[in-house]
């Protein structure tokens, strides 16, 4: 009997606790150990435009993890062990800069690391240093895009720590440095995947303007989940879209940089 494969994963995130079923298909639920502990949960394996895709709820399928809870070095290295070589990692944001605005789906090509509780790192001894300057993608990134005209792409994400959102002080600082989106779970996520040798991009959905860019009381956590909710079937049109066209990732140099490297951590599955 053949062991569960995938060759691409989606992490769903705030909101979004299935996505094979919506598509139409079947799903099977696999467990998956981990050195790591366990992943926020079972793995769903289906098939989506012709491709075996793995599906991990980020938050647990109750969204039982808090941002800080999560354990990301489980949750990557599961999708890993099973084969998986391409992430496609939506994610709720709140907006920082006139450029976005809620309902916008953007792509972001930078990201800015501000949580600070974090297992950030599959390497524990030894000296492995992980090149990290352009932290997305450039090839799954470009397949997004090209999913939906109305994608838009480039611009930076700070991951803050949460769970709590930020005050105003915070916000306008963040804005100010000229980052234009903010989320609390695309770190360390990112940085372990590429460790792993793994093409990941993040589909940030604006579910909001940030405290610091509108008036008012702030953020609340119930318009983050509605705006969610009412983009379910559009993001999971653009994720199917986006399977179908995925590249090759053979010599992406997201999985390259550690061509004759030893590196002193387990990278499961094949490379």
């Amino acid at each position: 009997m053949s062991s569960p494969r995938a060759e691409v994963a989606v992490i769903g995130g705030t909101g979004f606790y299935s996505f094979l079923t919506q598509t139409g298909g079947d799903a099977e639920e696999v467990v998956v150990e981990t050195p790591y502990g366990a992943p926020s949960a079972p793995v769903s394996l289906g098939t989506v435009a012709g491709r075996r895709v793995a599906f991990l709820p980020r938050h647990g399928k109750r969204h039982e993890h808090p941002p800080h809870g999560i354990n990301y070095r489980a949750n990557l290295w599961a999708l890993r062990s099973l084969g998986v070589g391409q992430v496609l990692a939506p994610c709720a944001v709140g907006g920082l800069r006139a450029e976005v605005a809620p309902g916008d789906v953007v792509v972001p090509d930078q990201l800015v690391d501000r949580t600070h509780r974090r297992i950030s790192s599959y390497v524990e001894t030894g000296a492995v240093h992980l090149p990290f300057a352009d932290p997305y993608c450039p090839r799954v990134s470009l397949a997004v895009a090209g999913a939906d005209p109305e994608v838009k792409v480039g611009g930076t994400m700070v991951v803050i720590e949460g769970p709590r959102f930020s005050t105003r002080a915070e916000s306008r600082h963040y804005g100010a440095q000229g980052w234009s989106l903010i989320n609390m779970t695309g770190a360390p996520e990112a940085a372990l995947a590429r460790e792993l040798r793994m093409c990941y991009s993040a589909i940030a959905l604006v579910t909001d303007m940030d405290a610091g860019v509108e008036s008012g009381s702030g953020v609340g956590q119930e318009e983050v989940f509605a705006l969610f909710r009412q983009n379910l079937e559009r993001l999971t049109g653009l994720l199917t879209t986006t399977i179908g066209t995925l590249p090759d990732p053979a010599g992406c140099t997201c999985s390259s940089w550690a061509d004759g490297l030893e590196l002193t951590y387990e990278v499961p599955g094949p490379v």
